[in-house]
């Protein structure tokens, strides 16, 4: 029994189950982490069925598992089946949900200084479209979100709050619930972008209070990349409008109508890669079988283990923030260029990452970052793979 309370984890056997172990020591799940077996058995499985009965033949033989993945993902997250929308991306995820929320010209959309690009530039658009303001939130001493300013910023102009639960870089874990208090006491639509944070960190969007809420499968939760998934709160699926829709959201139902289903699939298109949709599945189960609360817990360790010995090397700046930062390290080394550090860690057999300023351009403007190294462990790495790539990196600058 670990301290605390969780059962130990059997480290031996996830690192069997993962076919990536054995190779280099992959140290980037905030990329795309190692898949275990049995992603990798439901993806060629479902792609077998399909090369030897076709391809809807293969979907309808697999239906009660394939609608079985709405169930598993709304597991995870906290949330009902109808809830959930199956999309390719966390990115795609999101816009479904923004684009669709109708906001009136003119009033202001809050966002942190940790938001991701592809959200941002999202913000932009739109707001060049339709007369919006968006307002960046300021952090607190540590980093987060500051939630007395933004408490302090809501007022009847206040459309929407957009935020990154956890950034792509700097290790943040923002305030999400306390935000969704702040939200919900307001009444202002909340969307929380969670691709870092699925797989890494329990979720329960009722707890939350976010309206919406997307993520990826690639990532924490140890899915096939072309996965993602969309939570809409149901008190807003009759509410909400896909900016683009197909005759499967949108059933035609007659010769000039059209009726949107009930449910969060009216962002879903008729065609989706089902192979992949098996996998998702497939990861959403392995790691709730594990436990989310342990991976979460050992993740940390291994990341806290990591900046420990990051923090000893001469010229090497831990650049993490938060008052609890989660397993996205990230650090810079003094007089190196980042993608030869990346270069020479891959001839020395550790796979580690770069993140460019534009990823997060608020908050690398605002610290006045360069590019940043990645090191994101998950719970298949052990502490010996920590050192090594720590004194691999130390010997390669």
């Amino acid at each position: 029994m670990a301290a605390d309370g969780t059962q130990e984890l059997d480290i031996a056997r996830i690192r069997a189950e993962t076919p990536g172990i054995g190779g280099p020591v992959h140290l980037l799940a905030c990329g795309s982490a190692l898949m275990p077996q049995p992603v990798v058995d439901a993806v060629i499985g479902h792609t077998r069925l399909e090369a030897e009965h076709g391809g809807y033949e293969a979907a309808a033989m697999q239906a009660e598992a394939l609608e079985a993945v709405y169930a598993s993902v709304a597991r995870l997250v906290g949330a009902q089946p109808r809830e959930i929308a199956l999309l390719e991306n966390a990115t795609v995820a999101w816009c479904h949900a923004f684009y669709a929320l109708p906001l009136r010209r003119g009033v202001r959309i809050l966002t942190c200084e940790a938001e991701y690009a592809a959200n941002y530039v999202a913000l932009l658009q739109r707001a060049k479209r339709e007369d919006l303001r968006i307002e960046v939130v300021p952090s607190d001493a540590s980093g987060a979100l500051d939630v007395a300013a933004l408490e302090a910023m809501i007022d009847g102009d206040v459309g929407l709050i957009a935020i990154t639960w956890v950034p792509t870089n700097g290790g943040l874990v923002n305030p999400a619930a306390a935000v969704g208090a702040v939200a919900r006491r307001h009444g202002v639509p909340y969307l929380l972008d969670a691709c870092q944070a699925a797989g890494q960190l329990p979720i329960d969007v009722g707890a939350i209070g976010c309206d919406f809420l997307s993520a990826t499968g690639r990532k924490f939760l140890r899915g096939p990349r072309g996965t993602g998934f969309l939570y809409v709160a149901g008190r807003w699926l009759e509410r909400l409008e896909p900016a683009m829709i197909d005759h499967f959201g949108a059933p035609w139902v007659a010769r000039d109508r059209y009726a949107l289903r009930p449910d969060a699939r009216r962002f879903e298109t008729w065609e989706n890669a089902y192979a992949l949709r098996a996998g998702l599945g497939a990861a959403v189960d392995y790691a709730e079988a594990i436990g989310i609360v342990r991976i979460a817990a050992r993740i940390g360790q291994l990341a806290e283990r990591c900046r420990a010995l990051l923090a000893a090397v001469p010229g090497v700046t831990v650049r993490d923030l938060g008052p609890a930062p989660c397993g996205i390290v990230s650090f810079t080394v003094e007089g190196a260029e980042p993608a030869a550090v990346v270069a020479r860690m891959a001839e020395a057999g550790f796979v580690i990452g770069a993140s460019d300023p534009a990823s997060t351009r608020l908050d690398s403007e605002r610290r006045g970052l360069p590019v940043m190294l990645r090191i994101a462990p998950h719970v298949y790495n052990t502490e010996d793979e920590i050192a090594g790539a720590v004194a691999a990196l130390a010997r390669s600058i």
